[in-house]
């Protein structure tokens, strides 16, 4: 194998080892913070809201799938998610009627109810229409999470509930957002199976 495959692979692999454990101490915490408030929108019948762009979109409509379908256990009431990014007509509309930096706040004022939960993935913390519709859920009774990556950036500075991997390296910011919304979505369904018992 060549040299510098080798060495990439393992550091690649060493940096994600890494920024977990900086992470794994606030994360306890974190998890048990956020499935409460994901829980309590369920049980109050409220929708949440998820919305990123480029690999984050990708993630926002990974892990709706994964609430609305990875989440189910008999017994227990299911989650009403959407992703903002699924709807690529309305984004579109949005885009090129007025800003992109429109394309999920025009949505939410559609759809979103005050106790809502709205959720934005960020890799930079900076995306500006992921901010601008945080911004809007704060100002109209909902309730935000950011999930971000670098330095926080804006979204950090403005979501009530935060989860930050301290990464400047996009893809490895993503690998572990994805990582997080699986281990919340599992501890959501492992615990509803262990209550059923």
């Amino acid at each position: 194998m060549d040299n510098f495959r080798e060495k990439f692979t393992k550091d690649y692999l060493k940096e994600i080892h890494t920024i977990l454990n900086v992470m794994e101490r606030d994360l306890v915490k974190k998890m048990d913070t956020i499935a409460t408030i994901l829980l309590k929108a369920r049980t109050e019948r409220k929708t949440i809201f998820i919305m990123g762009n480029g690999g984050s979109a990708s993630t926002a409509s990974h892990f709706v799938s994964d609430l609305s379908k990875g989440t189910i256990v008999d017994g227990f009431p299911r989650f009403k998610a959407i992703a903002l990014t699924d709807n690529i007509p309305t984004m579109l509309a949005w885009a090129n009627d007025a800003s992109y930096d429109d394309i999920f706040v025009e949505q939410l004022k559609n759809l979103m109810e005050p106790g809502d939960v709205i959720i934005g993935i960020s890799g930079s913390g900076n995306s500006a229409n992921v901010v601008k519709a945080i911004k809007y859920a704060n100002e109209n009774r909902g309730i935000t999470i950011g999930i971000s990556g670098y330095d926080g950036g804006a979204l950090l500075r403005c979501a009530q509930e935060n989860i930050h991997a301290p990464s400047n390296y996009m893809q490895r910011v993503e690998d572990i957002h994805l990582l997080l919304e699986h281990l919340l979505t599992s501890l959501i369904r492992e615990e509803q199976q262990r209550q059923k018992k």
